[in-house]
């Protein structure tokens, strides 16, 4: 039988009583809830005291137990938005354990701008020597601590049966920034790429030991990328294009081992919990779903691969053919409700199943209009059942 679940936000549920009850009533028997989350600013069409919240920085929406972050130089931040509760996680977790929903922890490792700017040597940096304040970079030791605090303080803390990580690599120039002013440059999808590529000193490091001359790649990664925005001359189809095959492809190695390594080391501190990790198979992609080789997991895969299923049909279905052939690692479907017509969404996700996904999550219950809600109700009656 497929598992159908649906993502939701603690402030969906926080202060709203009949919160639960209704994502019960979407039929899902799985609820994957936020407790570690990047910045964003969402609807909540349904709860009696708040219609918008802005979540204006990353947040950790489990309870903060200082003593476990002594020294440490990444710290977590509580949220001072929706309604006041120093475990927003816990109290979330209880009413949908009320509701007999199954709840996984919902955990972004390696997105936050309030601790990129406080910690600017810990991000990802460009071959320009700029940093992504958004990005922690995953190389770095303090983002690895970081992130295994987080994951050890929700297991210590909360009975869940499952982790989902996402960011759980290097997020790259694709970013929605404040007033964003980067479309009319017309940067290739390999420049944007190309800006992508980490140099900093964590990364330069493991490059030169992997045999990279990384002043060359750094030089010929600036000529591409100025080739392109000065003169219109495109970076190239693709990395190995651009870079060269051999480096291309040691760099592809070198991320899908530092990932595979941070997912073997969650593994450690997370006892008998799976792991859901949201990946792509292009290990040139970077993002809050990671590009790795699906096959590349020598200390152990994750539980499952969540392959985000969004926009294009038709690509969706390829990509999950193609990972099903590749792994025998479940795989589980990421469907948006918000930007699939209603009307489309049981059809698109019969045929997710019939590809070879075993799971879907759909996103997103908190956010979905009533419309799309019912269309979330029909997919799940429609797709195999729980």
């Amino acid at each position: 039988m497929v598992r159908h679940g649906v993502f939701a936000y603690t402030w969906d549920l926080v202060g709203d009583p009949d919160a639960a009850r209704r994502l019960n009533d979407l039929g899902a028997d799985t609820v994957t809830l936020q407790a570690a989350y990047h910045s964003v600013r969402a609807t909540t069409g349904w709860h009696p005291r708040h219609r918008v919240v802005h979540a204006d920085h990353a947040a950790t929406y489990f309870r903060i137990r200082p003593e476990r972050w002594r020294g440490q130089l990444l710290q977590p931040v509580a949220p001072s938005w929706g309604v006041p509760d120093d475990d927003r996680f816990g109290t979330a977790l209880a009413a949908l354990t009320a509701e007999g929903l199954r709840t996984e922890a919902w955990l972004v490792l390696t997105h936050s701008s309030i601790l990129g700017r406080s910690a600017p040597d810990l991000t990802v940096r460009n071959a320009f020597g700029e940093t992504f304040q958004y990005a922690l970079c995953p190389a770095q030791p303090a983002v690895r601590e970081y992130a295994l605090t987080l994951v050890r303080e929700v297991c210590d803390q909360y009975d869940v049966p499952a982790l989902m990580l996402e960011a759980c690599g290097w997020l790259g120039f694709d970013h929605g920034s404040h007033h964003e002013k980067t479309a009319g440059a017309d940067l290739s999808p390999c420049a944007r790429d190309l800006l992508s590529l980490c140099l900093c000193p964590a990364c330069t490091a493991h490059l030169v030991a992997l045999g990279i001359d990384t002043v060359d790649l750094a030089q010929d990664i600036r000529l591409s990328v100025n080739r392109e925005l000065q003169q219109g001359v495109p970076a190239g189809a693709n990395l190995a294009e651009a870079i060269g095959a051999a480096r291309a492809e040691v760099l592809y190695g070198y991320r899908t081992k530092v990932i595979a390594d941070l997912v073997a080391d969650i593994r450690g501190v997370s006892s008998d919990r799976d792991l859901l990790l949201m990946a792509t198979d292009d290990p040139q992609v970077t993002g809050p779903d990671v590009g790795a080789d699906l096959t590349g997991f020598a200390e152990g895969p994750p539980d499952a691969f969540v392959l985000k299923c969004w926009h294009d049909e038709e690509a969706a279905l390829a990509r999950v053919k193609a990972a099903a052939a590749r792994t025998d690692v479940p795989l589980v479907a990421n469907v948006t409700a918000l930007e699939q017509r209603p009307e489309d969404l049981a059809s698109f996700t019969s045929r997710l199943v019939a590809a070879g996904v075993s799971e879907v999550r759909y996103y997103h219950a908190g956010l979905a209009s009533p419309a799309r809600q019912a269309a979330i109700r029909t997919a799940i009656r429609g797709g195999g059942g729980v």
